[in-house]
């Protein structure tokens, strides 16, 4: 189970969004990613990586000699998580500023101005919850 209590930083989040898209992963295939994006050593990285797992973001499995990270929720998920614990704790439950940051900080894809419009619509037709 995922402590959605406990803080989590860019470099975890870093991780955890790396590891999302190439799993089951060795620590040393995570660090050489984050070396390169980042700079931090591999002994950072399995810090980071072991505490996201004490966190229960993280498992691992012992294969072939080494353990293999893999996520306990898919991306998608976790990235929905992180921005509802955002938009309660730092905008008190109001996703107001959030929209206002969007409308005023430049250009928005084609893209994602289409989803944003479906997510509208969709929530017009749920009333609004």
């Amino acid at each position: 189970m995922v402590d959605s209590k406990a803080s989590i930083g860019p470099l975890e989040i870093e991780i955890l969004r790396y590891i999302g898209e190439h799993y089951p992963i060795r620590v040393a295939e995570v660090a050489e990613h984050v070396a390169q994006t980042t700079g931090h050593a591999r002994t950072t990285v399995l810090t980071v990586m072991e505490r996201l797992r004490r966190k229960g973001y993280l498992t691992r499995k012992q294969m072939g000699g080494a353990y293999r990270y893999s996520p306990k929720v898919p991306n998608q998920e976790l990235l929905r998580g992180l921005v509802k614990d955002f938009v309660d704790t730092t905008l008190g439950g109001s996703v107001s500023p959030f929209v206002a940051f969007l409308a005023e900080s430049g250009p928005i894809s084609e893209d994602d101005l289409n989803r944003l419009k479906r997510l509208v619509r969709a929530m017009e037709k749920k009333g609004g919850r």
